[in-house]
């Protein structure tokens, strides 16, 4: 068996936390551990690292590569995705990968996978797969979960009323509205829809080849002209393309297994709340707060006699919001991006191929930033013709090289690059390179740059 895990969602009900360039998948907002590297760890009890197959946007795999290095599973393979077009074509371009490069047959079976999802516990869950395989050799599986409750934020899965491990699907049914997923819940043979599925990659095949074949003309052709042809692909997700038409739909629920999709704070409440329903993470004084959520980054918060609040606090965005309306945090993020501000995008703290950065000032005229580089870690040589730098290590050994001349300089040790001069700077070390860049000129914008070389 092949694992296909899909993680390249931008997710924007958990802003201010998750931002497009930091998605909830890289969260850890559950445990030390992110929500992927646990999906990978729940996952790695089925099979090999070297059996999971990655689906992620190209701005992600750095985040990506570093989670698998965290938890060592630095074998399982990642594939990008040039572009956005929704789980159907992530799925479909995966299972080409599978075929074309990891050269599986066509009896091999896959099974896909959220990256974002709380699952527990994990021996359960492990055993209800291993069962799952034998049906999935002819039927497409997909997992249901028992509803807890009338929700309004999942999709829903009509199925037989039966004892089979698995039961013929009958609909998918959309997001409901109150009233109707009451009637769901009660009915008793209604699931909610985890996005999960199983099958070999010829039932696959002859499925997307009968309800989706614009999908299979690309993939067809190998995995590499898919990559270079997934413009094309329609943006549709494997629900609609797929399993609301298929004949072979089976499910089988998730029986005794707790699911959390973690797509809300609200969801995140579920989890960690105390005896007070109360959820504190960060640096929290809190006094006779109920049913109340407080996430901190690194000030001190005080809470005084709330009660069914939501505060979440990062260094450039606070949110504030009552406790059941965490559905409405997406309608803050579309204003955001209508009037084109930066928080829906972006983080303090970027990542990038050699580390990351993190804003810590900035105004007219100057920027300051801490960065971080990896061991063995290198920028490329490069030139500014609007602003000077001036660096200053704090931990680690930098070389730099401006204007051919290259030096070693270390902790406490600082170096200044003028406009105009070509530099580069590199990490020789066996420790991350810590350094707190200022930079300073009428014009400081990333765009001010010009490369030389690699």
């Amino acid at each position: 068996m092949k694992v296909i895990i899909l993680a390249g969602g931008g997710g924007t009900r958990l802003f201010p936390l998750s931002r497009d360039c930091y998605p909830k998948q890289f969260l850890h907002v559950i445990g030390d551990k992110s929500l992927l590297a646990q999906t990978i760890e729940r996952l790695l009890g089925l099979v090999e690292a070297k059996d999971i197959i990655i689906v992620t946007n190209e701005r992600y795999i750095f985040h990506v590569q570093a989670e698998l290095k965290i938890i060592n599973a630095q074998e399982a393979h990642i594939i990008t995705e040039p572009m956005g077009k929704n789980t159907a074509p992530a799925i479909a371009l995966a299972q080409s990968y599978c075929q074309d490069v990891l050269q599986c047959d066509d009896d091999e079976i896959l099974f896909v996978s959220p990256s974002d999802h709380l699952i527990k516990p994990i021996d359960a869950f492990q055993n209800l797969i291993r069962n799952a395989q034998d049906v999935a050799k002819d039927n497409i599986i997909t997992l249901g979960i028992k509803p807890t409750k009338p929700e309004i934020g999942y999709g829903y899965i009509e199925a037989e009323k039966n004892n089979n491990l698995a039961k013929k699907v009958i609909s998918f049914k959309e997001k409901p509205d109150l009233v109707t997923a009451k009637e769901y819940i009660s009915s008793g043979n209604y699931y909610w829809n985890g996005g999960m599925f199983m099958f070999s990659i010829a039932t696959m095949q002859d499925e997307l080849t009968k309800y989706m074949p614009a999908i299979i003309d690309i993939t067809k052709n190998g995995y590499q002209y898919a990559v270079d042809n997934f413009v094309n692909m329609p943006d549709i997700s494997i629900d609609y393309a797929v399993a609301e038409k298929s004949q072979k739909m089976m499910m089988i629920p998730m029986e005794n297994i707790y699911w959390n999709d973690i797509g809300s704070f609200d969801a995140i409440a579920e989890v960690l709340s105390d005896k007070d329903k109360n959820v504190f993470k960060g640096d929290i004084l809190a006094e006779n707060c109920t049913d109340t959520m407080i996430i901190g980054d690194n000030r001190l918060i005080a809470g005084i006699d709330l009660e069914n609040l939501m505060i979440i606090d990062t260094p450039d965005a606070l949110l504030v919001a009552k406790k059941g309306e965490s559905q409405k945090v997406k309608n803050i993020v579309n204003k955001l991006k209508q009037n084109k501000r930066k928080e829906a995008k972006e983080n303090v703290t970027m990542y990038r191929s050699w580390g990351k950065y993190t804003l810590l000032t900035e105004s007219e005229g100057y920027r300051v930033r801490k960065i971080e580089m990896d061991p063995g870690a290198s920028l490329t040589m490069q030139m500014h013709y609007h602003r000077s730098e001036h660096w200053t290590v704090i931990s680690g050994t930098g070389k730099i090289i401006i204007n051919d001349k290259e030096s070693i300089f270390t902790e406490n040790q600082s170096t200044y690059i003028p406009m105009g001069v070509k530099h580069k700077l590199s990490n020789p070390g066996k420790i991350p390179l810590i350094i707190i860049e200022v930079q300073s000129g009428k014009y400081i914008n990333d765009d001010d740059i010009v490369v030389f070389g690699k």
